[in-house]
Protein backbone atom coordinates (compact mmCIF):
# COMPACT_ATOMS: atom_id res chain seq x y z
CA UNK A 1 0.00 0.00 0.00
CA UNK A 2 1.23 3.40 -1.04
CA UNK A 3 -0.03 6.16 1.75
CA UNK A 4 1.21 9.49 2.13
CA UNK A 5 1.42 10.78 5.96
CA UNK A 6 2.75 14.31 4.98
CA UNK A 7 -0.46 16.15 4.31
CA UNK A 8 -0.89 19.14 6.60
CA UNK A 9 -3.83 20.75 4.32
CA UNK A 10 -5.62 17.49 4.05
CA UNK A 11 -6.81 14.54 6.48
CA UNK A 12 -9.41 11.68 6.53
CA UNK A 13 -10.65 12.13 9.50
CA UNK A 14 -12.73 9.14 9.65
CA UNK A 15 -14.83 6.72 6.74
CA UNK A 16 -17.89 4.46 7.86
CA UNK A 17 -21.54 3.90 6.10
CA UNK A 18 -20.06 4.72 2.82
CA UNK A 19 -18.80 7.41 3.37
CA UNK A 20 -15.62 10.29 3.85
CA UNK A 21 -15.02 12.59 6.46
CA UNK A 22 -12.03 14.99 5.37
CA UNK A 23 -10.53 17.75 6.38
CA UNK A 24 -9.25 19.83 3.54
CA UNK A 25 -7.36 22.63 4.89
CA UNK A 26 -9.85 24.48 7.56
CA UNK A 27 -12.92 23.17 6.31
CA UNK A 28 -14.35 19.53 7.03
CA UNK A 29 -16.17 18.01 4.20
CA UNK A 30 -18.67 14.77 3.77
CA UNK A 31 -18.31 12.51 0.56
CA UNK A 32 -19.49 9.46 -0.43
CA UNK A 33 -16.67 6.74 -1.31
CA UNK A 34 -17.81 3.30 -2.87
CA UNK A 35 -14.68 1.78 -0.81
CA UNK A 36 -16.23 2.25 2.47
CA UNK A 37 -18.21 -0.47 2.83
CA UNK A 38 -18.22 -0.99 6.34
CA UNK A 39 -21.36 0.83 8.35
CA UNK A 40 -21.60 2.11 11.99
CA UNK A 41 -18.14 3.25 12.80
CA UNK A 42 -18.51 7.08 12.71
CA UNK A 43 -17.12 7.68 16.04
CA UNK A 44 -15.04 11.34 15.18
CA UNK A 45 -16.80 13.84 16.32
CA UNK A 46 -16.83 16.24 13.22
CA UNK A 47 -19.52 14.21 11.73
CA UNK A 48 -21.80 16.40 12.98
CA UNK A 49 -19.88 19.44 12.56
CA UNK A 50 -18.96 19.26 9.00
CA UNK A 51 -18.86 22.58 6.37
CA UNK A 52 -20.30 20.68 3.53
CA UNK A 53 -22.17 17.25 2.54
CA UNK A 54 -22.62 15.90 -0.23
CA UNK A 55 -25.57 13.71 -1.51
CA UNK A 56 -26.01 11.79 -3.98
CA UNK A 57 -29.49 12.10 -6.23
CA UNK A 58 -31.60 8.76 -7.21
CA UNK A 59 -31.81 10.84 -10.82
CA UNK A 60 -28.04 10.94 -11.05
CA UNK A 61 -25.30 13.07 -9.51
CA UNK A 62 -25.77 15.17 -6.54
CA UNK A 63 -25.73 18.09 -4.58
CA UNK A 64 -24.02 20.11 -1.32
CA UNK A 65 -26.40 20.22 1.35
CA UNK A 66 -25.28 22.58 4.55
CA UNK A 67 -22.84 24.27 2.45
CA UNK A 68 -20.54 26.44 4.32
CA UNK A 69 -17.81 26.19 2.17
CA UNK A 70 -16.00 29.45 -0.42
CA UNK A 71 -16.07 29.16 -3.94
CA UNK A 72 -12.82 28.24 -3.59
CA UNK A 73 -9.56 28.03 -1.51
CA UNK A 74 -5.84 26.11 -1.19
CA UNK A 75 -4.22 23.39 -0.26
CA UNK A 76 -0.52 23.30 0.17
CA UNK A 77 1.75 20.87 -0.19
CA UNK A 78 5.64 19.88 0.31
CA UNK A 79 7.06 17.71 -2.29
CA UNK A 80 9.95 15.00 -0.67
CA UNK A 81 9.61 17.35 1.95
CA UNK A 82 11.58 20.30 0.53
CA UNK A 83 9.57 22.27 -2.51
CA UNK A 84 5.78 23.85 -1.58
CA UNK A 85 3.34 23.45 -3.97
CA UNK A 86 -0.44 24.92 -4.14
CA UNK A 87 -3.73 23.66 -5.59
CA UNK A 88 -6.84 25.25 -5.91
CA UNK A 89 -10.03 22.98 -3.96
CA UNK A 90 -12.93 23.70 -6.06
CA UNK A 91 -15.53 21.14 -4.95
CA UNK A 92 -18.02 20.95 -8.01
CA UNK A 93 -21.49 19.48 -8.68
CA UNK A 94 -20.30 16.09 -9.19
CA UNK A 95 -18.54 15.21 -5.57
CA UNK A 96 -15.17 15.86 -6.45
CA UNK A 97 -12.76 18.92 -4.76
CA UNK A 98 -10.11 19.29 -7.97
CA UNK A 99 -7.41 17.04 -5.91
CA UNK A 100 -6.77 13.57 -5.60
CA UNK A 101 -4.50 13.67 -2.39
CA UNK A 102 -3.85 9.81 -2.24
CA UNK A 103 -1.66 11.05 -5.85
CA UNK A 104 0.81 12.66 -3.39
CA UNK A 105 2.52 9.52 -3.02
CA UNK A 106 3.41 8.91 -6.53
CA UNK A 107 4.31 12.74 -6.87
CA UNK A 108 6.91 11.88 -3.92
CA UNK A 109 8.22 8.87 -6.03
CA UNK A 110 8.86 10.58 -9.34
CA UNK A 111 9.59 14.19 -7.74
CA UNK A 112 13.34 12.68 -7.05
CA UNK A 113 14.11 10.47 -9.98
CA UNK A 114 13.45 13.62 -12.13
CA UNK A 115 15.29 15.97 -9.96
CA UNK A 116 18.09 13.61 -9.82
CA UNK A 117 18.38 12.03 -13.48
CA UNK A 118 21.11 14.86 -13.79
CA UNK A 119 19.86 15.48 -17.34
CA UNK A 120 16.74 17.64 -19.06
CA UNK A 121 13.30 14.88 -18.51
CA UNK A 122 10.64 15.49 -20.84
CA UNK A 123 7.18 14.30 -19.92
CA UNK A 124 4.14 13.48 -21.15
CA UNK A 125 1.04 14.08 -18.66
CA UNK A 126 -2.43 12.21 -20.10
CA UNK A 127 -5.55 12.06 -18.76
CA UNK A 128 -3.82 15.09 -16.44
CA UNK A 129 -6.86 16.56 -14.96
CA UNK A 130 -6.25 19.73 -12.98
CA UNK A 131 -2.08 18.77 -12.95
CA UNK A 132 -1.19 17.27 -9.52
CA UNK A 133 1.03 15.78 -11.77
CA UNK A 134 1.85 18.44 -14.00
CA UNK A 135 2.95 20.44 -10.83
CA UNK A 136 4.64 18.29 -9.49
CA UNK A 137 7.27 17.32 -12.61
CA UNK A 138 7.70 21.11 -13.48
CA UNK A 139 8.69 22.03 -9.55
CA UNK A 140 11.36 18.69 -9.84
CA UNK A 141 12.23 20.50 -13.41
CA UNK A 142 10.73 18.53 -16.10
CA UNK A 143 9.37 19.65 -19.30
CA UNK A 144 5.81 19.00 -19.22
CA UNK A 145 2.99 18.38 -22.17
CA UNK A 146 -0.14 18.60 -20.16
CA UNK A 147 -3.01 16.82 -22.06
CA UNK A 148 -6.75 16.62 -20.95
CA UNK A 149 -9.88 16.57 -23.17
CA UNK A 150 -11.80 19.24 -20.43
CA UNK A 151 -10.92 23.27 -21.30
CA UNK A 152 -12.16 24.04 -17.46
CA UNK A 153 -9.93 21.21 -15.92
CA UNK A 154 -6.72 22.53 -18.03
CA UNK A 155 -7.52 26.34 -16.90
CA UNK A 156 -7.43 25.05 -13.68
CA UNK A 157 -4.16 22.94 -13.90
CA UNK A 158 -2.81 26.43 -15.17
CA UNK A 159 -4.10 28.25 -12.18
CA UNK A 160 -2.04 25.46 -9.71
CA UNK A 161 1.37 26.03 -11.63
CA UNK A 162 1.03 29.45 -11.07
CA UNK A 163 -0.03 29.38 -7.72
CA UNK A 164 2.95 27.11 -7.01
CA UNK A 165 5.30 29.91 -8.39
CA UNK A 166 6.11 27.73 -11.49
CA UNK A 167 4.17 29.98 -13.72
CA UNK A 168 7.83 29.96 -16.04
CA UNK A 169 7.81 26.39 -16.13
CA UNK A 170 8.02 24.65 -19.08
CA UNK A 171 4.71 23.37 -19.48
CA UNK A 172 2.38 23.06 -22.71
CA UNK A 173 -0.79 22.63 -22.17
CA UNK A 174 -3.18 20.89 -24.91
CA UNK A 175 -6.80 20.24 -24.44
CA UNK A 176 -7.76 17.56 -26.90
CA UNK A 177 -8.73 13.66 -26.75
CA UNK A 178 -5.44 12.17 -25.65
CA UNK A 179 -5.55 8.99 -27.86
CA UNK A 180 -5.71 11.31 -31.07
CA UNK A 181 -2.74 13.42 -29.62
CA UNK A 182 -1.03 10.77 -29.41
CA UNK A 183 -1.35 9.67 -32.23
CA UNK A 184 -0.45 12.34 -33.97
CA UNK A 185 2.86 12.92 -31.77
CA UNK A 186 3.79 9.62 -33.23
CA UNK A 187 3.44 10.30 -36.56
CA UNK A 188 5.30 13.68 -35.88
CA UNK A 189 7.94 12.06 -34.21
CA UNK A 190 8.09 13.18 -30.97
CA UNK A 191 9.28 11.36 -28.03
CA UNK A 192 8.86 11.28 -24.48
CA UNK A 193 11.68 10.51 -21.21
CA UNK A 194 8.60 9.87 -18.79
CA UNK A 195 4.69 9.38 -19.50
CA UNK A 196 1.96 9.54 -16.82
CA UNK A 197 -1.46 8.01 -17.32
CA UNK A 198 -4.25 8.53 -15.43
CA UNK A 199 -7.32 7.36 -17.62
CA UNK A 200 -11.26 7.32 -16.63
CA UNK A 201 -13.06 3.99 -16.26
CA UNK A 202 -15.58 5.29 -19.00
CA UNK A 203 -14.94 7.63 -21.91
CA UNK A 204 -15.58 8.82 -25.64
CA UNK A 205 -13.38 8.08 -28.65
CA UNK A 206 -13.00 10.58 -31.34
CA UNK A 207 -16.58 9.42 -33.20
CA UNK A 208 -18.62 9.85 -29.55
CA UNK A 209 -17.96 5.97 -29.39
CA UNK A 210 -18.52 4.37 -26.08
CA UNK A 211 -15.31 2.80 -24.89
CA UNK A 212 -14.62 1.29 -21.27
CA UNK A 213 -10.86 1.37 -20.18
CA UNK A 214 -10.78 -2.45 -20.01
CA UNK A 215 -11.54 -2.73 -23.30
CA UNK A 216 -8.91 -0.71 -24.66
CA UNK A 217 -6.16 -0.13 -22.36
CA UNK A 218 -3.47 -2.41 -23.71
CA UNK A 219 -3.36 -1.37 -26.84
CA UNK A 220 -3.34 2.35 -25.67
CA UNK A 221 -0.17 1.39 -23.66
CA UNK A 222 1.57 0.10 -26.45
CA UNK A 223 0.72 2.57 -28.43
CA UNK A 224 1.88 5.03 -25.85
CA UNK A 225 5.26 2.96 -25.55
CA UNK A 226 5.66 4.16 -28.78
CA UNK A 227 6.84 7.90 -27.92
CA UNK A 228 9.59 6.81 -25.08
CA UNK A 229 12.93 8.11 -25.82
CA UNK A 230 15.67 5.87 -26.66
CA UNK A 231 16.99 6.52 -22.72
CA UNK A 232 13.09 6.62 -20.85
CA UNK A 233 13.27 7.09 -16.52
CA UNK A 234 9.16 5.93 -16.37
CA UNK A 235 6.16 4.94 -17.13
CA UNK A 236 3.53 6.21 -14.42
CA UNK A 237 -0.01 4.46 -14.89
CA UNK A 238 -2.85 4.75 -12.35
CA UNK A 239 -6.11 3.17 -12.26
CA UNK A 240 -9.29 3.91 -10.37
CA UNK A 241 -11.51 1.34 -12.26
CA UNK A 242 -12.82 -1.61 -10.15
CA UNK A 243 -11.86 -4.62 -12.35
CA UNK A 244 -8.19 -3.35 -13.39
CA UNK A 245 -6.28 -4.32 -10.08
CA UNK A 246 -3.03 -3.00 -9.22
CA UNK A 247 -0.98 -6.28 -10.51
CA UNK A 248 -3.08 -6.90 -13.97
CA UNK A 249 -1.97 -3.13 -14.54
CA UNK A 250 1.44 -3.80 -13.82
CA UNK A 251 1.25 -7.35 -15.86
CA UNK A 252 0.35 -4.91 -19.05
CA UNK A 253 2.79 -2.27 -18.28
CA UNK A 254 5.13 -5.14 -17.88
CA UNK A 255 4.54 -6.94 -21.24
CA UNK A 256 4.13 -3.60 -23.61
CA UNK A 257 7.32 -2.11 -21.63
CA UNK A 258 10.28 -5.04 -20.89
CA UNK A 259 10.75 -6.46 -24.43
CA UNK A 260 12.08 -3.29 -26.08
CA UNK A 261 13.36 -1.14 -22.92
CA UNK A 262 13.89 -3.67 -20.31
CA UNK A 263 13.26 -2.12 -16.77
CA UNK A 264 11.39 -3.51 -13.93
CA UNK A 265 7.62 -2.54 -12.69
CA UNK A 266 6.32 -2.11 -8.96
CA UNK A 267 2.75 -2.38 -8.31
CA UNK A 268 0.92 -1.06 -5.72
CA UNK A 269 -2.71 0.31 -4.04
CA UNK A 270 -2.78 4.02 -3.18
CA UNK A 271 -4.48 4.41 -0.17
CA UNK A 272 -5.05 7.18 2.45
CA UNK A 273 -5.11 7.05 6.44
CA UNK A 274 -7.79 6.99 7.97
CA UNK A 275 -7.10 9.77 11.73
CA UNK A 276 -10.05 8.18 13.78
CA UNK A 277 -9.10 3.87 12.97
CA UNK A 278 -5.44 4.32 12.07
CA UNK A 279 -6.11 2.12 8.95
CA UNK A 280 -6.00 2.92 5.20
CA UNK A 281 -8.57 3.60 2.68
CA UNK A 282 -7.94 1.90 -0.64
CA UNK A 283 -8.16 4.77 -3.16
CA UNK A 284 -6.80 2.72 -6.33
CA UNK A 285 -3.70 1.78 -7.63
CA UNK A 286 -0.59 2.10 -9.65
CA UNK A 287 2.23 0.91 -11.31
CA UNK A 288 5.60 1.91 -11.96
CA UNK A 289 7.85 1.25 -14.79
CA UNK A 290 11.26 2.53 -14.63
CA UNK A 291 14.20 1.74 -16.52
CA UNK A 292 16.77 1.22 -14.23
Amino acid sequence: MWAERSWRDYELLDASDGERLERWGKYVLIRPDPQVIWKGMKKHPMWKKADAVYTRSKAGGGHWSENRLPQEWRANFTLAGEKEVSFIIRPTGFKHTGLFPEQAANWNWFYPLIKNSGRHIKLLNLFAYTGGASVAAAAAGAEVCHVDASKGMVAQAKQNLAISGLADARVRYIVDDCRKFCERELRRGTRYDAVIMDPPSYGRGPGGEVWKLEDCIFELIRRISGLLSDRPLFFLLNSYTTGLSAAAVGYMLDAALCPRAGGKTETGELGLYVTQTGGILPCGSSARWTCF
